[in-house]
């Protein structure tokens, strides 16, 4: 079993697998735009050339407690796209979001901060959305980790269970309590004495969430939501894939997924440079 309070399914050690929605892209890095092809599909793709200056204003106003704004791609043609890929990059922070009428969204911070890719496939597997969001995390990650949250029940105690009792007596109040704007109350399992029976007991009381994010750099940082709203299971790994600090969120979405507000202006002046290099 995986250490943590994350424990993979069937003994996998991946979070997720990301796979390819809708429009096949070939992954090309932003040096794409250098390169003739790339020039070519710049001067073919006005739509794409109108939008950038546009996100570039919105990164400029946008701050992270703010409503986020939308960009559609869904209509856009397959060179459209790819233009967009090239121009945007790939950041750290990937991942899906379920909802319980059996929409999936695929989730990909660009390579500027605060900048997202958001593409939505419905029960069918079918490509039916697609866009660009600037926003400190996509609406879907707020919105799906509260759509299939339940309250917290708390069940009778499995023998050999030691402390975990009156952490989720702790874990409920201070989900039921939590409103916008709270401070976030953090958990860190390292501080307690849990044994594996309490571990695997507040598991399956929180249950599984719908949310999975992962953020890349030197190891990982994987947050999931739980099954009670507000809850969130916060993991940072190690380059070796260890569990460095393993906690619990009780509050907003966690900071180590979303872009905070300097970020939003540092995003603002790359992709301008990108804009007036290769599209003006």
């Amino acid at each position: 079993m995986k250490a943590g309070f994350w424990v993979a399914p069937e003994g996998a050690e991946d979070t997720m697998t990301i796979l390819p929605i809708g429009v096949e892209e070939e992954r090309k890095p932003i040096s794409l735009l250098a390169t003739g092809e790339g020039a070519a599909l710049a001067q073919a793709c006005p739509r794409v050339r109108k939008m950038l200056p546009n996100i570039v204003a919105a990164l400029e106003n946008q701050r992270a407690n703010a409503q986020g704004q939308l960009f559609d791609l869904t209509e856009f043609s397959d060179d459209e796209k790819r233009l967009i890929s090239g121009a945007i990059g790939e950041g750290e922070v990937g991942g899906l979001a379920a909802t319980p009428d059996g929409v999936v969204a695929q989730i990909q911070e660009a390579v500027m901060a605060g900048l997202w890719r958001v593409r939505f496939t419905d029960a069918d597997g079918k490509l039916f959305a697609d866009y660009l969001e600037v926003s400190s995390i996509p609406e879907i990650a707020r919105r799906a980790a509260l759509a299939n949250c339940r309250p917290l029940k708390i069940g009778t105690p499995p023998d050999g269970a030691m402390n975990v009792m009156p952490l989720l007596q702790e874990i409920s109040a201070r989900s039921e309590a939590w409103k916008e704007g709270d401070p976030t109350h953090t958990i860190t399992f390292s501080l307690l004495p849990m044994n594996p029976v309490d571990m695997d007991f507040l598991q399956a009381s929180l249950g599984p969430g719908s949310v999975k994010l992962v953020s890349k750099g030197y190891g990982a940082c994987r947050v999931h939501s739980t099954g009670v709203k507000h809850v969130w299971s916060v993991q940072y790994f190690n380059a070796s894939d260890e569990v460095v600090l393993d906690t619990l969120e009780i509050g907003a979405p966690p900071s180590a997924a979303c872009a905070a507000d300097e970020d939003f202006e540092d995003s603002a002046h790359r992709l301008r440079e990108i804009e007036e290099a290769y599209f003006s």
